[in-house]
């Protein structure tokens, strides 16, 4: 079950997740990091990922952002962007968004009241 969360509606989306997911990719390996980014005129800036990750986005800038619900068999939230190194940072420019959980985990708490006008989910 997916909700999609439009961009003007991410920083609000942002507010009922707590730490999340760096991905990024190079020859076919991913490296994940844990960030906390804010949400900033330029995209969502992530402080310090490392030199790993710099090179990573330096080389391949498609990224995701992955946010683990706060509760058990809660949304989970799921951005991708294009990311560009910053001095020792990575500035995330989104390009979607989704509110996603399995259908095995329906039972679970409604959506982030942060997810936008229509938070209906698609099946």
């Amino acid at each position: 079950m997916s909700i999609p969360v439009g961009i003007g509606d991410l920083k609000a989306a942002l507010a009922d997740f707590g730490s999340g997911y760096l991905l990024t990719t190079v020859d076919g390996r991913v490296k994940v990091v844990t960030v906390d980014p804010e949400y900033g005129d330029d995209g969502l800036r992530v402080t310090g990922p490392g030199s790993g990750t710099l090179g990573n986005v330096g080389s391949n800038p498609v990224v995701s952002l992955v946010f683990p619900p706060k509760e058990p068999r809660g949304y989970t939230l799921i951005v991708d962007g294009t990311g560009r190194p910053h001095g020792d940072d990575v500035v995330v420019q989104p390009t979607s968004a989704v509110l996603h959980r399995p259908r095995s985990h329906a039972d679970g708490p409604p959506p982030p009241d942060g997810c936008g006008h229509d938070c209906a989910p698609v099946p």
